[in-house]
């Protein structure tokens, strides 16, 4: 069992610029020569944890942490009503990762991430398996169509007043429509005080669906502030309305490019969010992949979720 590290803190930071327009925050952690591995946040648009890390060995690792664009510390913000989502797709995302990977003089790199994390994760790898050298991910997410219905959707039969309220978020004329397409227009309002209220109506659903989880935290998403909480809003109605720009079913179908590269998948059992029927699929697809249900995680995680990860951190520390 890994027990906690030292608090460790950025030795250094700085701005990655993409040539459009987009300036993309990073930080590096941990030992400059250590083996590099890249944290890949979830939401889209969540942020990088900006509390100092103890999962990974700050003598072993040089942990790479950023801030996807249009979130965070990345500029401009998608709380500015200026910033262009044409240049945020999955595309523009993975290209970014690349990007950084070069910036940074990095050969290959771990990959981790939870949630939304998984999709870039899995995108970048299935192209670029050559510069991977591990994977860890968690609460995985690969933005399929069917995955996206469900969470905006089908787990409403379970919280229904809440969806009720989610759904009435939108204009009359469109709640038997493309309920995220709907929450996407909103979000390109001119009108801040429209942008703020479609904002906290997604929330206040997402915090539905994870609190009544094992481990779930009343208003886990709506905690933080208000341009935060646009930001946030925006990002996941442009990506998720737009499936992400992936076919249905691409990264679990692709996933057998993966071989050869050691994978660990991690997730709960009662994950309302992310269904585990989607980490069961990509462990048989995946080759070498290890997949370990978690009985008393949802989304959210668990002590022994937590556990899981930080064994597979140190297990592949000094691959």
């Amino acid at each position: 069992m890994v027990d906690f590290y030292p608090p460790t803190v950025p030795y250094d930071s700085g701005f990655l610029d993409t040539g459009d327009g987009n300036r993309v925050y990073y930080e590096q952690l941990g030992n400059p020569e250590g083996k590099p591995a890249l944290v890949v946040h979830g939401g889209p648009g969540g942020g990088a944890m900006r509390r100092p890390t103890r999962s990974w060995d700050p003598a072993a690792y040089r942990v790479i942490r950023y801030d996807q664009r249009n979130c965070g510390r990345s500029t401009p913000p998608a709380s500015d009503p200026a910033a262009d989502m044409s240049l945020n797709t999955t595309r523009h995302l993975i290209d970014d990762m690349e990007r950084l990977r070069e910036h940074l003089g990095i050969d290959k790199w771990l990959l981790n991430g939870a949630s939304w994390g998984p999709t870039l994760v899995l995108a970048y790898a299935e192209q670029y398996p050559e510069r991977v050298s591990e994977i860890v991910i968690q609460a995985v997410m690969t933005t399929r169509r069917s995955e996206i219905d469900w969470l905006y959707r089908g787990a409403g039969r379970f919280r229904p007043e809440a969806w009720d309220r989610f759904r009435d978020g939108v204009p009359v004329d469109e709640r038997d429509g493309d309920l995220l397409a709907a929450y996407a227009r909103l979000m390109e309002n001119p009108d801040r005080a429209v942008r703020e209220k479609a904002a906290a109506d997604w929330l206040a659903w997402e915090d539905a669906v994870i609190t009544g989880e094992p481990n779930g935290v009343p208003g886990m998403y709506s905690d933080r502030e208000v341009d935060a909480r646009i930001s946030f809003v925006r990002i996941c109605a442009h990506i998720f309305s737009n499936g992400a720009w992936l076919t249905e079913d691409q990264l679990i179908r692709n996933a057998h490019r993966l071989a050869g590269i050691p994978g660990v998948i991690v997730h709960g059992r009662h994950d309302m969010g992310c269904p585990v029927r989607t980490a069961w699929e990509l462990a048989k697809a995946w080759p070498d992949a290890r997949l370990h249900i978690i009985e008393d995680a949802g989304h959210a995680g668990s002590d022994a979720a937590g556990q899981v990860v930080r064994d597979a951190i140190e297990e592949f520390k000094n691959r």
